[in-house]
């Protein structure tokens, strides 16, 4: 299926029979990410009254229970509720479903023995800001990979400023967090991007633990972000993107 579609002026051509999932799988330990400490997700058919809703077990139909953590079990998408005290629902935050995207393969730097994504290792892959959304690859994470107490990269807080002055307003990453794994809880990358506490920026999410497939070219997306309508700070996701051909 191709669509037409025009953005500041620009026409772009996508076909949505080719989509690119950045998702990664919830459920199973083989192949799901996670991060903080948390478990593997969990699930239970429920039981009661002699009844257990397994099939296997002589149920007509399976009737689980599914216990997870959205910010430390896979692909999760979280608004400014992640640091607020009101815990704003990025249900409600999140009404921009589509928009376009730019995909930039960065390397970490080592900084006093971290590995920091800078400014600098940004700079030379975009010539031309004219997306919403930024999707940053920093390695090539295995499935079942847990980052928990690995001390991952993160973002260096000159990065945020400087897309969210671009008009970044969805940023998406295959890292568990855009601050260090322990910055003592300043969760100052979040803070910056979102504008924290002073002026939140609503609408404006970060997408955190996505699985970029080897081989997807850097370059202009058209940007489909699913999000679990869950009443949270932070849902399951499914971000997919296809690739853009421009037309003029």
């Amino acid at each position: 299926m191709l669509i037409t579609l025009e953005h500041l002026g620009r026409k772009y051509r996508a076909n949505l029979n080719k989509g690119i999932d950045l998702s990664s799988v919830l459920g199973d330990a083989k192949k799901e990410l996670r991060a903080w400490h948390v478990p593997s997700v969990l699930k239970e058919p429920v039981k009661g009254d002699g009844w257990v809703g397994s099939v296997k077990d002589g149920s007509p139909v399976n009737f689980y229970d599914i216990r997870f953590n959205p910010h430390g079990n896979g692909t999760h998408t979280e608004s400014y509720g992640h640091i607020s005290p009101e815990r704003e629902s990025v249900n409600q935050q999140f009404k921009e479903f589509h928009t376009l995207a730019y995909l930039a393969e960065v390397v970490p730097e080592d900084k006093n023995g971290d590995q920091v994504i800078t400014l600098g290792s940004l700079r030379g892959h975009i010539k031309k800001w004219n997306f919403e959304s930024l999707i940053l690859k920093t390695g090539n994470y295995p499935e079942g990979h847990d980052f928990s107490n690995t001390n991952p990269p993160y973002l260096e807080p000159e990065l945020i400023t400087f897309v969210k002055e671009m008009g970044v307003r969805h940023l998406l990453l295959d890292l568990p967090s855009v601050d260090r794994e322990s910055d003592g809880g300043k969760v100052q990358a979040h803070k910056l991007f979102w504008n924290f506490p002073a002026q939140p920026r609503e609408g404006c999410t970060i997408t955190e633990m996505i699985r970029v497939p080897a081989g997807t070219a850097e370059g202009l997306y058209l940007l489909n972000l699913q999000v679990a309508p869950f009443h949270n700070d932070a849902s399951p996701s499914r971000p997919l993107i296809f690739h853009l051909e421009e037309l003029s």
